[in-house]
């Protein structure tokens, strides 16, 4: 799922007190910072440098112009000097983008011995910055404080942090997601609200029937079956001797496609309630979907897949895996937990080559499925640093409980269980983990990342205004 070209306005406040001369010199040095942002964070979102804003009527085109851009999926703004806050109530009014208040300079320490008011009134952002920071406030604007010189590291990560997370709530805002079939009966937690996630979040969440996705099953040919296998064995070890039951997976990839990119769906759900004219479960299927960044979740859990395929859009310019999962069961005596579910664990997880097994599944009533097998994080490598994201449905809102946890290697051999596996450790311990965990009311169904950190859980939730409980 290849990403559109995601860019950031650059807005740099003044006024016109200052003189022609100044105005110049701050939109160079604007053009100049952006610049070298552009260099270190291009492969995130393009930083586009505005011109120098002066007036209430500049700052309002200027933020209705972010708004409307499609592309724009944030502001980066900076007062160069100071920019009387009250210029700015009409334009903060009109901005609908997430907003990152830089507070730096151009100049990264004083030139003690030529400073002189024209200097002073250049470079005031220490001024500018707190009369812009109090408007921010007093009209209750949630934005991204970032603090320090432009060409600090730490400055450009937080910066990163901040375009990464503005793509991923910009992807949100148009998110289409397809449930096939409904709920898991009875079940309360995976439930929720589709109409308020769709005013809150932007989520398109439609039910279709499972028959829509038979009925692209059956139109598949056998030879573009027979490639689809081609591609499974030259990817994975074939491990079983039903290549019937791969290519009954391989259909339904192929149906899946078509159905996903006809209507412009990032994320789905199934449930194994509700296989209506399907032989399997789709796992080998789904397993490569969310592989490429497909949201995904069981069960009908459509705030989980949603979730899923938003954090992977947010980790897509960083190393480790984001997907799908579900906490099964413990060792208590180690404190560790088995995560997997029936099928449905991303092979972006996988530490080595995955296999393809065909195995009876002892649910939903239909012929054993293929799936991919592997173990989540290599012995040599030991442990991961990871969080683990929920997403619930509280009745009066929306909470998200995010909580830090250590991948494993698995310790012993599982020659029986037939699912892709990960196991972790609750941080900061298996009991206070655990504990806080069901005092929060977090589901079972997670998003794992080895990609992301609680700093990007956490900047989410406040750009998007979402309840979030921290597990440490």
């Amino acid at each position: 799922m290849m990403s559109k070209p995601y860019k950031l306005y650059f807005i740099t406040g003044s006024q016109d007190l200052y003189g022609e001369d100044t105005l110049k010199k701050a939109a160079q040095h604007s053009r100049e910072i952006t610049e070298h942002l552009n260099s270190r964070l291009g492969d995130a979102a393009h930083i586009e440098c505005m011109p120098v804003v002066r007036n209430s009527e500049e700052i309002a085109d200027t933020c209705r112009k972010a708004s409307c851009d499609r592309d724009c999926v944030g502001v980066i703004v900076w007062m160069h000097t100071f920019s009387p806050a009250k210029m700015w109530i009409k334009g903060l009014q009109r901005l609908h983008k997430p907003l990152c208040h830089l507070h730096t300079q151009y100049n990264e320490t004083l030139p003690y011995d030529t400073i002189d008011m024209d200097f002073m009134n250049l470079n005031q952002s220490a001024h500018g910055d707190r009369e812009f920071g109090f408007i921010l406030a007093r009209l209750g604007i949630k934005r991204h404080v970032v603090v320090g010189y432009y060409k600090d590291e730490r400055t450009v990560s937080e910066l990163r942090r901040f375009a990464e997370v503005a793509k991923a709530i910009s992807f949100s805002e148009n998110l289409k997601l397809a449930m096939f079939g409904s709920n898991m009966r009875e079940v309360a937690v995976t439930d929720g609200d589709r109409v308020e996630s769709q005013i809150k979040y932007g989520w398109e969440v439609n039910y279709y029937g499972i028959g829509d996705l038979n009925e692209l099953v059956s139109k598949v040919t056998p030879a573009e079956a027979e490639e689809k296998l081609r591609d499974y064995l030259s990817m994975y070890e074939l491990r079983t001797q039903d290549t019937g039951a791969v290519l009954e997976q391989a259909k339904m990839e192929i149906a899946l496609r078509r159905f996903l990119h006809s209507g412009g769906f990032k994320a789905f759900t199934d449930t194994f309630q509700d296989l209506h004219g399907l032989t399997q479960l789709p796992g080998l299927a789904v397993q490569r979907l969310m592989g490429e960044g497909y949201g995904f979740a069981a069960e009908g859990d459509y705030k989980t897949a949603a979730l899923c395929a938003i954090l992977w859009k947010m980790a897509e310019c960083r190393a480790g895996a984001t997907g799908f999962m579900e906490d099964y069961t413990y060792d208590m005596k180690d404190g560790l937990v088995l995560g997997a579910h029936m099928l449905e664990v991303s092979p972006a997880f996988a530490a080595d080559k995955p296999s393809i097994e065909v195995h009876p599944l002892s649910i939903g009533d239909k012929s054993a499925p293929a799936r991919l097998v592997f173990s989540g994080i290599p012995k040599d490598r030991n442990t991961c640093d990871a969080i683990a994201v929920c997403m619930t449905d509280m009745g009066k809102g929306f909470r998200m409980i995010c909580a830090e946890i250590e991948l494993v290697a698995q310790p012993k051999p599982m020659p029986k269980l037939p699912v892709a596996r990960l196991m972790w450790k609750l941080k900061p311990d298996f009991e206070t983990g655990a504990k806080k965990w069901l005092e929060a009311g977090g589901g079972h169904h997670t998003v794992v990342s080895s990609a992301l950190t609680m700093e990007d859980i956490e900047l989410f939730a406040k750009l998007t205004d979402t309840e979030l409980i921290v597990i440490k």
